[in-house]
């Protein structure tokens, strides 16, 4: 019975060898020249204006989480067109009132601001 595992534990041994042999020889070979300039950060040749450790508004993540929630819809409306034709006026009715949801819930986040980007 243990000679069944011989495979399992021949991958286990080369799936944690294969990564570290790999960084082991890039260290070897790669050039290393740590300046400063180097170790700055990089924004399109403009020096940094502030550290990558800044906050960010809540704002921002209200818009990002709205726009994954819209975007979500197309993920729902994909089903629908595939069987447009075998649905019929049932589906065009189904798919009204989803996006007449979606609507009334853009007119709402609209309406408190949540897009407003300033």
């Amino acid at each position: 019975m243990p000679a069944g595992y011989l495979p399992f534990f021949l991958f286990l041994v080369l799936a944690i060898l294969f990564p570290l042999a790999t960084l082991i020889v890039a260290k070897l070979i790669r050039p290393s020249a740590p300046l400063p300039v180097k170790r700055e950060a990089y924004e399109c040749g403009i020096p940094a204006a502030s550290t990558s450790r800044g906050r960010y508004a809540v704002r921002f993540y209200i818009i990002a989480i709205l726009f994954v929630i819209f975007d979500v819809e197309t993920v729902f409306l994909f089903p629908w067109a595939v069987h447009y034709k075998a649905l019929g006026w049932f589906g065009v009715a189904e798919v009204a009132v989803f996006l007449a949801i979606l609507v009334v819930g853009y007119l709402w986040a609209y309406k408190k601001g949540a897009l407003e980007w300033v």
